[in-house]
Parts: C-alpha cells; sequence; structure tokens
C-alpha cells in the first residue's frame, strides 16, 4: 500500500493546472511578454556611479534631450543604471553620443560607461522567432522519443506536462512583466530537459509495475510508482532549488531572469512529473492490457 494517496487528489490538481494554464494563455494573448532588447531591439546603456543616484534627473534629462520612450531603472545597486531605448532613426553614432552626455549631465559628471549594447530590430524579431521555432520542435521531438521509448500514452502524457510547464513558466513571466531575454529562453529550454527527465523516470516506473503488480488497478500502480520514486524527485529537487537560490540572491543582475525561470520551471515541472502526465495516463485509460497480450480475466485469475 503506497504511503502518499497521490491520484485521490488527481481531480483537484488537474482543475489547478487548467486554471494555471488558462490565466497564462491569457496573459500571454493580452499583455505578452516584456521582450528584452535580445528580441525587441534598440540600445542598451550600463553606467555605474560613484554615489547613489535618483533616476527621475535621468528619466527628465532623457525626456528633455528627445528621449520620451526611454526606460531608465537601477541595476543591482542604488549607484548602477541601466537604460533601455527601443529603435529609432537617430544615427548609431549620434544616438550612443547624445545619451551618454545625458548620463554624465547627472551627479556632477561621475559616471562608468559599463556596457553599450544594440540590436537592429530585424536581428530581435528573427531570434523571436526562431525562438519559438526552438521550443515547439523540442516538444515535438521529446513526444516523439517517449513515444517510442515507452508507448504513446506515455509520449501524450511527458507532452501534455511539459506544455504545462512552459506555458505557464511564460505565462508568470508575462503577468509579473519580467523580462525576456536569451537567457530566460535558454532557460525555458533547460526546464524542458529537466521536466523531461523527471518525468521518464516516473514513466519507467509505472512501466514496470504495471508489470508486476499485476492484481493492483491502475490508479493504486501509479500510486505505487509516485511512492517509489518520491525521494529521488524530491532530493533532486531540493538540491537544483538551493542552487538556483544561490544564483538569484548572490549572483549578478545578468543571470537574474535565467534564475527565476529556472525556479519557476523546476518547482512547476516537479509537480506536473507527479500529477500532470499521470494523469493523462488515467484519462487515456492505461492499463494492464497495455502491457500484456493476454485478456484481462486471465490476469486477475493469475495467482
Amino acid at each position: 500500500m503506497s504511503e502518499f494517496d497521490f491520484m485521490s487528489k488527481r481531480k483537484i490538481a488537474a482543475v489547478c493546472s487548467a486554471l494555471l494554464v488558462v490565466a497564462s494563455i491569457v496573459s500571454l494573448g493580452v499583455r505578452q511578454l516584456n521582450f528584452g532588447l535580445d528580441f525587441s531591439g534598440g540600445m542598451l546603456i550600463e553606467v555605474g556611479y560613484k554615489a547613489p543616484v535618483e533616476l527621475e534627473p535621468i528619466r527628465a534629462g532623457l525626456k528633455q534631450s528627445g528621449f520620451d520612450s526611454a526606460v531608465v531603472q537601477h541595476f543591482g545597486e542604488s549607484t548602477e543604471v541601466l537604460v533601455r531605448l527601443p529603435p529609432t532613426d537617430i544615427a548609431l553614432p549620434k544616438l550612443e553620443k547624445d545619451m551618454v552626455e545625458v548620463l554624465k549631465r547627472v551627479n556632477g559628471g561621475e559616471v562608468d560607461i559599463r556596457r553599450i549594447e544594440f540590436v537592429g530590430p530585424q536581428v530581435g524579431d528573427e531570434l523571436r522567432d526562431q525562438s519559438g521555432i526552438a521550443m515547439i520542435v523540442a516538444l515535438f521531438f521529446m513526444m516523439v522519443y517517449v513515444a517510442f521509448r515507452f508507448q504513446f500514452k506515455f509520449g501524450v502524457g511527458a507532452t501534455t506536462a511539459l506544455f504545462h510547464d512552459v506555458v505557464i513558466t511564460l505565462g508568470l513571466f508575462s503577468i509579473f512583466q519580467l523580462s525576456f531575454d536569451l537567457t530566460v529562453l535558454a532557460a525555458i529550454l533547460a526546464v524542458i530537459g529537466y521536466s523531461l527527465n523527471d518525468t521518464i523516470v516516473v514513466s519507467d516506473r509505472i512501466r514496470e509495475n504495471f508489470k508486476k503488480l499485476r492484481l493492483d488497478t491502475p490508479e493504486e500502480i501509479i500510486n505505487v510508482s509516485l511512492n517509489q520514486t518520491l525521494g529521488r524527485t524530491v532530493v533532486t529537487s531540493f538540491t537544483t532549488i538551493l542552487v538556483l537560490l544561490a544564483l538569484l540572491l548572490v549572483g549578478p543582475e545578468l543571470i537574474r531572469g535565467f534564475a527565476i525561470a529556472l525556479l519557476i520551471g523546476v518547482l512547476v515541472g516537479t509537480y506536473s512529473s507527479i500529477y500532470v502526465a499521470s494523469n493523462v495516463l488515467l484519462n487515456m485509460g492505461i492499463s494492464k492490457e497495455d502491457f500484456f497480450d493476454v485478456k484481462p480475466d486471465d490476469v486477475d485469475g493469475m495467482p
């Protein structure tokens, strides 16, 4: 008998997952993602001051110079400032010179130019389109792999779990308008691999138990399988979360989005490997007949 009856709560879990996925899709459609410079194009300037600076004088100076759409924010410390400017028709050399002059006028001209980046709008559009295609292709080949590795029902369950994890992670970035750049995209692809690995471990145990525990119902077999892999799932997720928390709390600002995306993905992926993939298997009617070429009466009558 299993220690935790996971499947008794599967209907509640299904409702929660459906609500999260719907909310994520709605937010992605309405608010969309807050694309970073990598995808939206434009200019980014990071500067450092010797003393803490207020953002309002910088915003006012940029607005006075014609940069009304510039986004100004602190980058980690109050002495570090990040300025993002959407694509503009101004020539790049003049644009860079004008923005640097505005930033130097704040705090008596004492400023350290850390980095200046520029991405054209066409490059940003191409990156955005190619990243979407990359995620779709990754999900498709994951389903094909699991379908051949186990069977079609497992492939559908694994793909549903992966879709669930990716959509919710993207949805949370959309809801909270967190910056979505190439590092976050890398984290999303890593979430796909992490979630699939967890799902495969559980699926392999389910398949073994369907062959071994012939007198149990599918729900009981899945419960036993989830409990047998629970220790491994918890330890793996816990150690991964510790590393991600360290990156988030003490790591550089550049990998903050990466750490947040992976942290969300690990938490959601751990949940989906227990409830989503297994729930799909039960809804698709997985049974002992999927693993044995015998009649149900013959199986039930075995000693």
